[in-house]
């Protein structure tokens, strides 16, 4: 039970929900998702830990870059199970889809040349 509420919870904030399906699209720092929600970096980075603590992404270092991405779901059947529904749900959300069109702009080498 307490993992199943950890990943609910961890999915009930619109900006974490936003970040899963970013990762969906590609693997992202977190400049990069800082540009794309507009918000403050250690905001990003408090809600990367959450959605890391419930297993929901993981990360990869190279070089002094630090790369989301989401994780393949098999450390619990919860989180499968969300990650593989979420893949289609809030695709008709006019925010999700401006923030999604906007994706492919949003590259670390221009932020940090900014």
């Amino acid at each position: 039970m307490k993992t199943f509420i950890k990943v609910m919870k961890a999915l009930s904030d619109p900006n974490r929900a936003k970040i899963i399906k970013m990762l969906q699209h590609k693997m992202m720092c977190v400049c990069e998702i800082q540009d794309a929600l507009k918000i403050a970096q250690p905001s990003v980075s408090k809600h990367l830990k959450i959605l890391e603590e419930a297993g929901l992404v993981d990360y990869k270092k190279d070089g002094m870059w630090v790369n989301y991405r989401l994780t393949d779901g098999s450390s619990s059947p919860y989180v499968a199970s969300l990650l593989g529904n979420l893949r289609h749900w809030l695709e008709d959300n006019g925010e999700i889809a401006e923030m999604l069109e906007r994706l492919p702009s949003i590259r670390r080498e221009n932020i940090s040349r900014k």
